[in-house]
């Protein structure tokens, strides 16, 4: 039987998007959970790049970089498909799981944790880079049509951990007048059954991001 194992941090949204697709799969492995202030000598020394969770290990041979390792457990396992058949609808997924990455979380990152004017200006920009995901996903219930897709995996934390930041952080941004459809797929994927599954609990959740909040606005 193949080892299989995923260094992670139960909270980040990352290592949560390698769990969903390895239980989508149907994949048995071993979750070793990582201090981020204290990594281990064995994440250093299958991710040396950029000593960062998630890594899948599969066989003593490390995977780094979730959207890498998605790909890799769509390929290597049978079970539903991660990304669509057809060249062209894969290449559109690939684009969009990017566009999350590189352009939606660092926004939403910067309107949580930015201050005064500044977040303000912040968060106008989130709200406009949400709209793209909004007509995106107008019509379908995920992004992967009518079942979850490697851009509904990859959205784990604009579908569930930002709605719990914005609260903590006392802002407004997901409303039904200004991006109806992608305030329509949120519920959806927090409603779809495999998707709770997998998601981490949100009072565990609260009390772990309060915590950082905290620690945030006690070093300003």
């Amino acid at each position: 039987m193949a080892e299989v194992k995923l260094f992670g941090v139960w909270a980040s949204p990352f290592s949560r998007r390698i769990e969903m697709a390895l239980k989508l799969k149907g994949v048995k492995y071993e979750f070793i959970e990582e201090d981020l202030k204290k990594k281990s000598p064995l994440l250093l020394k299958y991710n040396p790049v950029h000593k960062q969770i998630p890594v899948l290990v599969h066989n003593g041979k490390p995977i780094a970089e979730s959207l890498v390792i998605l790909e890799y457990i769509d390929e290597t396992w049978e079970g539903p498909a991660i990304l669509p058949k057809d060249p062209y609808e894969r290449a559109q997924a690939r684009f969009w799981a990017k566009f999350l990455d590189e352009k939606c979380i660092p926004a939403m990152w910067k309107a949580c944790w930015s201050t005064g004017d500044e977040r303000e200006k912040a968060r106008e920009e989130v709200i406009e880079i949400l709209g793209i995901l909004d007509n995106e996903i107008k019509g379908k219930k995920f992004f992967g049509g009518d079942n979850i897709g490697l851009v509904d995996i990859a959205g784990n934390l604009i579908g569930y951990w930002f709605g719990i930041i914005t609260e903590l952080a006392g802002l407004e941004i997901v409303t039904e007048d200004k991006l109806p459809n992608f305030r329509k797929w949120i519920n959806e994927y927090n409603n779809c059954s495999f998707v709770k599954e997998n998601l981490p609990p949100k009072d565990k959740l609260i009390v772990f991001l309060k915590a950082r909040f905290e620690a945030f606005n006690t070093s300003k």
